[in-house]
C-alpha cells in the first residue's frame, strides 16, 4: 500500500520513476482502502504525469513571453519585454563618438545601465539616484547586460559610435536581468538598423548572433526553468544562463543557495536553459522579422563612420 501524494484528473499519483523520461511521479489506477486511508494499485500501465507548478507550468516551460518593439518614440531601439508578470523596458540610444579611452581606435562601444522603478516590487524601494549611491546589485546587473550584448557585436564594424542600452524594470516577478538581456538584444538590433540607414556603420552586418538569457534552478528538489519570484526566493540552486541562437554559451552564473548540487544537476540545468534560450531566440527572430517600428533617418551624404575604410 502507498499513501496518496496528490490527485490528478481522477487518478492517483504516487512516488515512482517513469522509465521513458525519469520523472519523479507516475500515476496508475487503483482503489481506495478506507480502513487504512491508502490507495492500492489495481492493474494498468504506469502513466507519466508532468508535475505542475503553482502557475500551471511544467518544469521545462517558459512563462508567456511578449516582445513589443517601438515602445518609445525617441530611442533608435525600444522594446518592452514581458516574462510573465516581469516587465522590462529596454531602450537603445545612439551617440556619435566613443568614450575618451577608446577614441581614435576605430572601435565602437556598447554598454548598459539597469535600474528598477520604486514601485516595481510589492514594497516601494527608494530611487538610487536620490540615495546618491548605486547599489552593488545594480552595478553587477548593468555589467552583465553590457558584456552579454558586446559578445554578439563586431565593435570594429560599429565604427566609432556608442550604443547605450537602458533597462528599466517596470514590474518585477523574478528574472529581471534575463529579461533585460533578451529584450536588450532586440533593442540593440533595431539600433543597428537605424545606424545602417543613417550610413554610420563601418560594416553593414556588425551583429554575429542573437543573444538571450534565462534563469534555471532547483526548487523543491526539481530542476525548473524561468523562475518567478515565488520560486526564486526559495530555490536551493539559482542559475542564470546567457547564450546565443547557435547554442554557444556567453555566461553561466550558478549558486547553491541552500544546498550543494551535483555535476549531473548542473548538466540538466544547462540543457534546460539552452532549450529555453533557443525558444527565446525564435521569439526574438519573429519580433525582428516585422518592419522597423519607427522612422529611419536619411543617409548622411559623403560621411562615413570613423574607423570605416
Amino acid at each position: 500500500m502507498t499513501v496518496i501524494t496528490r490527485i490528478v484528473a481522477g487518478t492517483r499519483t504516487f512516488p515512482g520513476k517513469c522509465g521513458s523520461c525519469a520523472r519523479k511521479y507516475v500515476t496508475f489506477p487503483g482503489k481506495w482502502l478506507a480502513r487504512t486511508g491508502a490507495w492500492v494499485r489495481d492493474g494498468g500501465d504506469l502513466e507519466c504525469v508532468p508535475v505542475v507548478r503553482k502557475d500551471g507550468r511544467t518544469d521545462e516551460q517558459l512563462r508567456e513571453v511578449k516582445i513589443t518593439r517601438g515602445f518609445q518614440r525617441w530611442p533608435a531601439g525600444s522594446v518592452l519585454i514581458e516574462f510573465g508578470d516581469t516587465r522590462v523596458l529596454c531602450a537603445a540610444s545612439v551617440t556619435e563618438g566613443v568614450p575618451r579611452w577608446r577614441a581614435g581606435s576605430g572601435l565602437g562601444w556598447v554598454t548598459a545601465e539597469y535600474a528598477m522603478l520604486p514601485s516595481a516590487t510589492n514594497t516601494r524601494s527608494s530611487r538610487e539616484s536620490v540615495k546618491g549611491k548605486i547599489g552593488g546589485r545594480t552595478h553587477e546587473i548593468s555589467r552583465l547586460i553590457g558584456r552579454s550584448l558586446r559578445a554578439c557585436i563586431d565593435l570594429a564594424a560599429l565604427g566609432e559610435n556608442t550604443i547605450v542600452i537602458d533597462c528599466d524594470v517596470i514590474q518585477a516577478d523574478g528574472g529581471t536581468r534575463t529579461a533585460a538581456i533578451t529584450g536588450g538584444y532586440v533593442a540593440l538590433a533595431d539600433a543597428i538598423t537605424w545606424l545602417g540607414a543613417a550610413g554610420r556603420l563601418a560594416d553593414p552586418q556588425p551583429l554575429s548572433a542573437a543573444v538571450s538569457a534565462i534563469s534555471v534552478g532547483v526548487v523543491d528538489g526539481r530542476v525548473r526553468l524561468d523562475l518567478p519570484f515565488e520560486e526564486d526566493s526559495r530555490a536551493e540552486v539559482d542559475t542564470n544562463v546567457v547564450a546565443t541562437d547557435v547554442g554557444t554559451l556567453i555566461e553561466v552564473q550558478g549558486t547553491g543557495e541552500g544546498a550543494t548540487f551535483t555535476r549531473s544537476t548542473l548538466d540538466k540545468m544547462l540543457d534546460m536553459a539552452l532549450a529555453g534560450c533557443a525558444e527565446l531566440s525564435r521569439k526574438q527572430a519573429e519580433a525582428l522579422a516585422l518592419p522597423y517600428p519607427g522612422e529611419l533617418p536619411e543617409p548622411q551624404s559623403g560621411k562615413k563612420s570613423k574607423g570605416g575604410k
